[in-house]
């Protein structure tokens, strides 16, 4: 009776090893923060109509316009996060800009703004804040190295 089973043998000496394992990082490279997009896509939106739900159109009108801004701004980065990850993620420290001036902007852009006012935006800053640097450090640890630290060149 002849022996069909095949026993695990090393791949390193496959002939096409180097071409799959190129084709492995190209398929998975970028996608480390896949589960940080959606939370900057909602709070980029939250951002924008911040608002008309806390209730501060008429007394902080530059502030209005200024989340509304800044909030299309936070979601458009959460799109190209998802579209182009891997051309993306440099301008996650961006992201982390946004989220300092979103704490201080009440200050900046506003006029003597309110409790509510304040709270809110402060909110929105930690997290964009928190998720730009989770997206930042994820991408700065997935970033491939180069030759001469124990990798293979890049292609």
């Amino acid at each position: 009776m002849a022996n069909l089973s095949h026993g695990r043998g090393d791949i390193t000496t496959h002939p096409d090893v180097s071409e799959m394992q190129a084709r492995y990082a190209r398929m998975l490279g970028g996608r480390d923060v896949a589960l940080v997009d959606g939370p900057v896509f909602l709070l980029g939106l939250y951002c924008a109509v911040s608002p008309w739900i806390v209730h501060y159109t008429t007394s902080q009108p530059p502030l209005v316009t200024h989340n509304l801004i800044i909030g299309i701004a936070i979601g458009l980065l959460a799109l190209g996060f998802t579209r182009a990850p891997e051309r993306m993620y440099g301008l996650s420290w961006a992201m982390c800009a946004l989220g300092i001036w979103m704490i201080i902007a009440p200050w900046v852009v506003g006029s003597s703004p309110d409790t509510g006012v304040v709270v809110n935006n402060v909110i929105i800053g930690a997290l964009a804040l928190v998720l730009g640097m989770m997206c930042a450090g994820t991408a700065a640890r997935s970033t491939p190295r180069t030759y001469g630290e124990g990798m293979t060149p890049r292609p």
